[in-house]
């Protein structure tokens, strides 16, 4: 599901839902235990799971960026900053037969590269989605072509 933009206290705010045969137990492993993580984000790994704990995105090149965590709240909610100047948060709500997975990117700041970075959170979902399932998508950047022009022109850019 392509994501929708909102505006909230003046804030643009992607907004993707999905909804998971999956627990909020097991949803919540893939976004915040660095086995599973790296399953479907590579260059993330947390490195203290709290408020004020980090996560760092690997450049691949021996550099890195530190994420700041803001919030946790365990099969709930996780949310922290996202480079340079956005936040993104993961809401998990319990549903019958599973739970469903509420993604916001913030958008402070809103440039060229907006697009590609929703996009990607775009693939990341569904790749969270068809690992749960016992699944994989294949070729990502495939992937990732097929729905950049849709979100570049979501943001008008």
């Amino acid at each position: 599901m392509i994501a929708r933009i909102e505006k909230l206290d003046q804030v643009k705010t992607a907004v993707y839902v999905r909804r998971l045969n999956h627990s909020a137990a097991e949803v919540w492993a893939y976004l915040t235990e660095n086995e599973k993580l790296k399953q479907w984000f590579a260059e993330l790994e947390i490195q203290s799971l709290e408020p004020g704990g980090t996560i760092h995105f690997n450049f691949g090149d021996g550099n890195y960026e530190q994420i700041e965590i803001l919030d946790v709240e365990t099969n709930k909610r996780f949310s922290f900053t996202w480079p340079p100047k956005n936040t993104v948060r993961f809401e998990l709500k319990e549903t019958a037969g599973g739970c469903e997975l509420t993604f916001r990117e913030f958008l402070y700041e809103i440039d060229d590269h907006t697009a590609k970075d929703l996009t990607g959170w775009h693939v990341c979902l569904d790749v969270i989605e068809a690992l749960l399932d016992g699944k994989s998508i294949e070729n990502r950047k495939e992937y990732w072509e097929k729905y950049y022009p849709i979100y570049h022109a979501l943001m008008g850019l």
